[in-house]
C-alpha cells in the first residue's frame, strides 16, 4: 500500500484496515471497492459488507482514538483519500460544542453494540448503511472538498499555486499605488479553480497557514522585482491577505516578521488585510498579534468592511490603518440610494477616524467618480484592471498611467 498526495493506492487483496489495531486516518474511497470482515472471538470471520466509491471506512477510529472495530480488505485495485485523525480533530475542534457531544455519544453507543453483537455472533448485514452513509457524503462538495485538501500541499510545492496582482490606485488621479497579492491555481490536467473554492477549503483543512507563509514570502520577493523593473523603488506597497486560521498558530507572527525582515521590504509598504469576523471571533489573540505587527511598522487593513459585524467599538480596540469598502455595496450603489449612503457613512467615519479608505469591485467610471467626489482615498476593480501575473503588475506600474473618469 503505497501513498502519494494524501492518496492511498491499493492493490486487489491489500489490507487497507486491520482490527483491533490503532487507526490514524480515515477513508473516502475515490475508485475500486473494499469488504469490510469481523473476526469475533472464536476466530470466525464474518463478511459485513462492500463498499465502494464515495463511502467512507475507518471513521471510528478517527473520531474517540479506539481500535478499529473490523477488516477492510480491497477487492479491486483501489485510490482511497486519506482523512488524517489530526486534520478530523482540527475540524472537529471549530465545531459547535453540542455537536461534538452529540458525536461521542452516539459513537460510543455504537461501539457498545458492535461488542455486544460481536459477543452474540450475530452482526446484522450493512447494506442500508452503506446507502446511508454514501447519501451523507455526497452532500455537495464534500468528496471534492477533500480532493481540493489532499491535492493542494502537493500542488503548492510543484508551482502550480500563483500570485496574482490588483492594482490599487489613488482616486485622485487613477495612479497605481500598490497591489493586492491573490493566490491562483490551474491545475495542469482540470484548468483553474476559483479561489472562492479553494481556500474555504484550505482554511477548514488548516493549510492555509502554510500557504500564508508562502504567499507572505512571494508576495514581498515580487515587490522588489516591481520596484526594479517599474522604475518605482518604494513608492507602491503590496497587500497580503490574512484569515482567522492564522492567529490561531502560535508561531505565525513570528515567522511573518522574520519573513518581513528577511524581504528587505520596508515594513510601512506591507499592508495585511484581515476581515472583522477574525476580530470578533479571536479578539484577544488578534489584539496581541496585530499589535506586535503594529509595532513593526506593518499596515493593518479591515476587508470587506459593512459585511461582517460591524461593531465600532473594534475601530478603536484595534491597531488599524485602513478600511476597506466592500464590492457588494459598490456594485449597487448608484442604484440604491441606501447603499450610497452606507459608503457615505463610512468614508466619513474612516476620515474622522484618520485612516484611508478603499473601495474594492469598481467597475465603472461613474462609480470610480462618485467614490472619488465622497473622500474615498483609493480603489481597485476591473475599471482599472483585473489581477495580473508580475510581468504585467510591473508593466502596469512603469506606465503610471493616469486614468481620467
Amino acid at each position: 500500500m503505497t501513498a502519494r498526495e494524501n492518496k492511498v493506492h491499493v492493490k486487489a487483496g491489500d489490507i487497507v484496515i486491520a482490527q483491533d489495531e490503532a487507526g490514524h486516518a480515515a477513508y473516502v474511497i475515490e475508485s475500486g471497492r473494499v469488504e469490510i470482515m469481523q473476526t469475533s472471538a472464536n476466530g470466525e470471520t464474518q463478511h459485513l459488507g462492500m463498499r465502494g466509491p464515495g463511502a467512507m471506512v475507518g471513521e471510528m477510529a478517527i473520531i474517540d482514538h479506539g481500535p478499529r472495530s473490523a477488516t477492510v480488505r480491497a477487492v479491486e485495485d483501489s485510490v482511497l483519500l486519506e482523512i488524517t485523525r489530526e486534520d478530523f480533530t482540527r475540524r472537529l475542534g471549530d465545531a459547535d460544542p453540542i455537536l461534538q457531544m452529540a458525536m461521542h455519544t452516539v459513537l460510543t453507543r455504537f461501539r457498545d453494540l458492535m461488542r455486544r453483537s460481536r459477543i452474540l455472533h450475530d452482526l446484522p448485514p450493512f447494506p442500508t448503511a452503506e446507502e446511508l452513509e454514501r447519501d451523507a457524503i455526497r452532500q455537495p462538495d464534500a468528496i471534492e472538498a477533500i480532493r481540493i485538501a489532499n491535492e493542494f500541499g502537493a500542488a503548492l510545492h510543484a508551482g502550480e499555486i500563483a500570485l496574482h496582482y490588483q492594482p490599487i490606485v489613488n482616486l485622485a488621479d487613477g495612479r497605481p499605488v500598490g497591489f493586492e497579492s491573490l493566490m491562483r491555481w490551474d491545475r495542469p490536467s482540470k484548468g483553474p479553480l476559483s479561489p472562492s473554492v479553494f481556500i474555504p477549503v484550505i482554511e477548514d483543512s488548516g493549510q492555509i497557514i502554510e500557504a500564508s507563509d508562502w504567499v507572505l514570502s512571494e508576495a514581498l520577493a515580487a515587490l522588489r522585482r516591481i520596484d526594479t523593473g517599474s522604475g518605482r523603488p518604494g513608492d507602491l506597497f503590496m497587500s497580503v491577505n490574512l484569515s482567522a486560521r492564522e492567529f490561531t498558530d502560535d508561531h505565525f507572527i513570528d515567522r511573518l516578521l522574520r519573513t518581513v525582515q528577511a524581504s528587505g521590504v520596508v515594513p510601512t509598504r506591507i499592508h495585511l488585510e484581515i476581515t472583522e469576523r477574525l476580530l470578533m471571533v479571536s479578539p484577544e489573540a488578534a489584539s496581541a498579534a496585530l499589535a506586535r505587527c503594529r509595532q513593526a511598522g506593518l499596515h493593518i487593513a479591515i476587508d470587506d468592511f459593512g459585511t461582517g459585524y460591524s461593531s465600532l467599538s473594534y475601530l478603536h480596540a484595534f491597531p488599524i490603518d485602513t478600511l476597506k469598502v466592500d464590492r457588494v455595496f459598490v456594485k449597487d450603489m448608484l442604484r440604491n440610494r441606501n447603499s450610497m449612503e452606507l459608503i457615505r457613512s463610512i468614508v466619513a467615519l474612516g476620515k474622522n477616524l484618520d485612516m484611508d479608505l478603499i473601495a474594492e469591485g469598481i467597475e465603472s467610471a461613474e462609480e470610480a467618480a462618485a467614490l472619488r467626489d465622497m473622500g474615498c482615498d483609493m480603489g481597485q476593480g476591473y475599471f482599472f484592471a483585473r489581477p495580473m501575473p508580475e510581468d504585467q503588475a510591473t508593466t502596469f506600474a512603469r506606465e503610471n498611467r493616469t486614468v481620467n473618469f
